[in-house]
């Protein structure tokens, strides 16, 4: 029955993903089923942004397993409309090119450790990753090889492929390791007695834990200018009257502060001051 299965989809989608795993070493069984289900749900995640009005149903067909070599075809189920309100269909082997390019460039950020802004954030997606890998990063010189590919005429046509290896494997597995631990950090850090200049003020009152829409920098932190909030109404009242009623220029002046700093990702974004020691007047 499940000959016939894959016969009567072969014939309804003649574009496909392929995924060949080459190892030297046996794959555990729970690593290897990790393998494939988690290209699945990367697949589906990939059309639910790129296509929210699109429906997929990956469905997995062990097509080939020998010594030293598993290959299996995802045929996906696909029903992709180009509009809300069309009944044209996007050329399936176009989002499976998209697909792969996207999925070998998630992969490259992960081994390099440079993660865009929202990138790999959830619990999902980094079990789904190393799943993915975790099959051949034992294995001195195994390989990971997922493409895309029509059948015309019982030919097969590459259109898109992307590859990695054991030791690659091994890497991003160690980097999804070390992100996993740097999301579980504290979204804040605190730090007393820090010296805190303006580079953009606003005389209006604001919300407590709320952004002010002005602007400081704390040089022991970071570099950079950052939004800043009240932690409490009694630091907020003393640096509004130093913003509304001092004779020489705030930015002139600096204040010791006891600062929350809001962290993303372990990078600063914001500050919350919770307390002001002093203001002190800054040498031109």
């Amino acid at each position: 029955m499940t000959g016939i299965l894959y016969s009567q989809l072969m014939s309804e989608q003649k574009a496909l993903l392929t995924l060949k795993l080459d190892t030297d070493e046996p794959v555990e069984l729970r690593d290897f089923v990790g393998t494939f289900t988690s290209l699945a749900n990367e697949f589906e995640r990939f059309v639910d942004h790129q296509f929210p009005k699109a429906h997929s149903d990956p469905k997995m067909f062990i097509r080939e397993v020998r010594r030293g070599s598993i290959e299996a075809d995802i045929l996906t189920g696909l029903t992709v409309y180009a509009l809300p309100t069309a009944a044209a269909m996007v050329d399936q082997i176009m989002v499976l090119e998209d697909f792969v390019h996207r999925w070998g460039a998630r992969f490259k950020a992960i081994v390099s450790g440079n993660f865009a802004p929202g990138e790999l954030e959830t619990t999902a997606e980094l079990k789904d990753w190393a799943d993915t890998v975790r099959a051949i990063a034992s294995d001195p010189i195994a390989s990971h090889k997922l493409e895309a590919a029509t059948f015309v005429d019982g030919k097969k046509d590459i259109r898109a492929a992307f590859k990695f290896t054991a030791a690659e494997a091994r890497t991003a597995l160690q980097n999804i390791d070390d992100r996993r631990k740097a999301l579980s950090k504290p979204e804040h850090d605190g730090n007393e007695r820090v010296l805190m200049v303006f580079t953009r003020t606003d005389v209006n009152d604001a919300d407590v834990g709320k952004p002010s829409g002005e602007r400081v920098r704390i040089e022991e932190v970071s570099d950079r200018s950052l939004s800043l909030m009240y932690g409490s109404e009694v630091a907020e009242a003393r640096i509004k009257q130093e913003i509304r009623d001092a004779d020489e220029n705030v930015y002139k002046k600096g204040f010791v502060v006891d600062v929350i700093v809001k962290l993303r990702n372990g990078k600063p974004v914001a500050y919350s001051i919770t307390n002001v020691h002093d203001v002190l007047d800054l040498p031109d």
